[in-house]
């Protein structure tokens, strides 16, 4: 038993080690001057060299991209939250044929491949007049609602009905039922829902891309592109870049890794 044990913490350290070292390989290199950075690339840097994260800064305008991509994703995130729990509540609820095909149907568009239908996507939404912030944010609805209300369902399953009829007993209408009663219930899917689409939508390169033409609107991966491409050769800048976009999510998961953990657990379990 010990040398399973030993065996098995050899290999767990061997994988850590892996998934750090382009973390490493980031973090050293983004101190170093560009002579450092070209003469070895896996050695210590000789001094911290912050003039690189100064100059990045303010080539990024980091705190502009930063609240752009703060403000779709909480917002995008917000409305796929009530509008899948919503869903996912009236088609468990009303559970007939009809309900079953629409159910059916949210689950067969996660096969569907984004790229096989951004292209038209994009065109109809510029005829609407649908880019940049507002029209992003509709559209990341309409890519998590498949996703989240799959797992809304599941969840609501172990919600009994009866919780609805007293509701409905005492008053209550559609709505305050599903305000008052149901989404209260709903907070550990809800945790684990929010937390899939914030991975997926704050590291989204591909549909800002497509739909965001304002220089004033970009991401922070928007930006991280540009910024790569104009320093290609300085590698120790943009390097410096990659790390300023990774720190909001690694504070994120630091401060947040207890709730991660319960509401990932507490999914699990109740769908």
């Amino acid at each position: 038993m010990k040398a399973n044990k030993v065996i098995t913490g050899i290999i767990g350290s061997v994988i850590g080690l892996l998934f750090l070292a382009p973390f490493y390989i980031i973090l050293t290199n983004s101190f170093k001057t560009k002579k450092e950075l070209f003469l070895n690339t896996l050695s210590l840097p000789k001094g911290l060299n912050f003039d690189n994260y100064i100059k990045a800064w303010k080539e990024l305008d980091f705190i502009k991209v930063f609240f752009n991509s703060f403000l779709i994703t909480l917002i995008s995130i917000i409305v796929i939250i009530i509008f899948a729990s919503m869903a996912a509540w009236m088609i468990q609820r009303t559970n007939n044929k009809i309900a079953n095909l629409i159910l059916y149907m949210f689950i067969a568009a996660m096969l569907i491949p984004f790229q096989s239908v951004m292209l038209p996507l994009v065109r109809l939404m510029g005829n609407l007049h649908m880019l940049n912030i507002p029209g992003i944010i509709f559209m990341y609805l309409g890519f998590g609602s498949s996703l989240s209300i799959f797992l809304y369902h599941g969840f609501i399953k172990s919600i009994p009905r009866s919780l609805d009829e007293a509701a409905t007993i005492d008053g209550c209408n559609s709505l305050q039922t599903y305000i008052y009663v149901i989404f209260p219930i709903l907070k550990p899917i809800s945790i684990t829902v929010a937390l899939l689409n914030m991975v997926w939508i704050w590291n989204d390169y591909l549909l800002p891309s497509l739909t965001i033409n304002n220089e004033e609107t970009h991401t922070i991966p928007l930006r991280i592109f540009y910024f790569f491409g104009q320093y290609t050769k300085q590698w120790h800048l943009a390097l410096a870049g990659l790390t300023l976009s990774i720190i909001p999510v690694i504070i994120f998961y630091f401060f947040a890794q207890k709730q991660i953990i319960e509401s990932v657990t507490a999914g699990s379990v109740k769908s």
